[in-house]
């Protein structure tokens, strides 16, 4: 691959590592004089190029590419493609895992590809230097960089085997033209690179208690956190603990993070997202905040941080996957207009308990909520329901509320919640703590709130309680995996009627489609021509 679009990629933002919040990657020159021949020499050069690091995970997503999230949402049972009747059919190639959806589209994971093996081969930059940095009697600084370098590793490495399986493992600022690891060797390197973190970033670099000024970097709770969903998944899919992490150290781990007192669920559920707890005034032309908790708040672990400054000429920093969720076409505030995708499935919002507060805060009913003049005509596998979690937000008069430049495309700004607390604490209980039964009623309790009803605690119940919890967050997906094939092929498959462009259709998913794919997406056709050959296509791709 010594000529890969990923590993060119990669040089080219490597050069540019320390100016990139103001340079596009594109850029062939570097734009200051900050070189790999001058730099790398100081624990400031070190903590520079660390930023370079989180940098390269934003544009993970900021660059545009096909998103993480977004995969996960169409590909998970709770949504549709949707988006607009003229636009390409990629989305529905993932909803369905069949690419006759689209047969030209044989690059939809091109950028996605690109962005993460560049923020990868920052990653691996650093660690090189490492040794080469006079860090003097500062080990403890050492240790700080080199366990967030890790910690952001493994989560790009986690997100790549999720989506891909079959990934070239580079552990080494290479262009080396090397082929699919066995995935069991690259969630070893996950694994060893999160218990790296977890055993060597100070627990008191980041307090919770500083998030305004240090919200979204790593920590070693973070750490454990992401370390126990690593063993959830990978044991869950393939059935085996042979990945250097037992149960009893995922559990240990979580019941760290519970015990650090850093950590709390936020009372209403609703004032997680923006969306959900904006209210606007017509009168001035504002929306009243006050009940959003707002970014890093108790409930964060760990989030994907964005800006509102991103523009036309090189700044890239900000959400730009959540502009595909808002209304297509139509601001109606506090909710922006977008371009439509992930419409909620009916079965699914029907699944939904009336008495569940996650409800409304999850999901925009249309009708119900008296959103008038919709246009159906532009709007791809229409069901009334959309997502609200991530919704983009807008002033009453339909302009954007961000900040920056106010672009709806650019200015999108809300963080992503890799990991909230309600998370480990219904991690904690499938693992078996014993406080499993408190732990799970915890969560309910505050979805419920005075209807709230107790159910005993199981794994069955545990998934279930999941389902509603991390609606549209990105994690339902990965949870039906974990079930096993045969059982996620059945959660999966589905028939519902839909309008698309106000004519009636039908969105079917078949389980022999996803069996055939194994869960997993499309390896991008440029990079397998690229390696001349010594990437291979997933299955069902072909």
């Amino acid at each position: 691959m010594n000529k890969s679009h990923f590993i060119y990629s990669s040089f080219l933002m490597s050069a540019l590592l320390f100016n990139s919040c103001s340079s596009s990657f594109l850029d062939v020159e570097p734009m200051t004089s900050v070189l790999e021949s001058n730099f790398y020499k100081t624990v400031a050069d070190a903590d520079m190029a660390l930023v370079g690091c989180y940098d390269g995970y934003q544009r993970t997503v900021s660059n545009g590419s096909q998103s993480f999230y977004l995969t996960a949402e169409v590909a998970a049972d709770q949504c549709f493609g949707g988006t607009g009747t003229t636009d390409g059919r990629a989305f529905q190639a993932i909803d369905r895992f069949d690419i006759s959806e689209s047969s030209s589209d044989n690059n939809i994971f091109d950028g996605t590809w690109s962005d993460y093996y560049a923020g990868i081969f920052r990653t691996n930059t650093l660690l090189g230097k490492l040794d080469g940095t006079d860090f003097a009697n500062q080990t403890a600084a050492r240790a700080r960089i080199e366990g967030e370098t890790k910690f952001l590793r493994a989560l790009m490495y986690f997100d790549l085997v999720r989506l891909f399986e079959k990934i070239p493992l580079l552990t080494s600022a290479t262009n080396e033209n090397i082929p699919q690891a066995d995935p069991k060797d690259v969630y070893k390197l996950i694994v060893e690179d999160l218990k790296f973190a977890a055993s060597h970033i100070p627990a008191d670099a980041y307090p919770k208690s500083a998030a305004g000024t240090n919200d979204g970097r790593a920590t070693p709770l973070a750490a454990k956190a992401l370390l126990a969903r690593v063993y959830l998944f990978y044991t869950g899919y393939y059935g085996t603990e042979d990945i250097g992490v037992t149960k009893a150290e995922a559990l240990a781990g979580l019941e760290d993070v519970i015990s650090s007192g850093q950590f709390a669920l936020i009372q209403d559920f609703n004032a997680l997202w923006p969306a959900a707890s904006y209210v606007p005034n017509k009168t001035n032309n504002s929306l009243d905040i006050s009940k959003y908790a707002g970014k890093g708040n108790s409930e964060v672990v760990f989030a994907q941080k964005f800006n509102n400054t991103s523009n036309y000429n090189g700044y890239v920093d900000g959400n730009r996957w959540i502009v595909f969720l808002g209304l297509r076409g139509k601001s109606w505030s506090p909710y922006g207009q977008g371009w439509g995708a992930c419409t909620v499935s009916k079965n699914f919002y029907n699944k939904f308990s009336n008495n569940d507060t996650r409800k409304e805060a999850s999901i925009i009913d249309i009708d119900g909520e008296g959103i008038t003049n919709f246009d159906l005509r532009d709007q791809r596998e229409y069901t009334g329901y959309t997502v609200k979690k991530y919704a983009p937000t807008a002033l009453p008069d339909g302009t954007t509320n961000t900040g920056g430049e106010k672009d709806m495309q650019l200015s999108q700004d809300q963080d992503y919640f890799v990991i909230r607390y309600a998370d480990v604490l219904l991690m904690a209980a499938e693992l078996g703590s014993g406080n499993a039964q408190k732990y799970f009623d915890d969560v309910r309790k505050r979805a419920y709130k005075s209807n709230f009803t107790a159910t005993a605690v199981s794994k069955a119940a545990i998934l279930r309680e999941r389902e509603f919890e991390f609606a549209f967050e990105g994690i339902r997906y990965w949870d039906v995996l974990r079930q096993g094939l045969n059982n996620a092929a059945g959660i999966l498959e589905t028939s519902e009627d839909v309008l698309s462009g106000s004519v009636p259709e039908k969105v079917t998913v078949k389980k022999e489609n996803f069996l055939k794919t194994r869960g997993f997406m499309q390896i991008p056709n440029k990079q397998i021509t690229l390696s001349n050959g010594v990437l291979k296509q997933n299955d069902g791709w072909n």
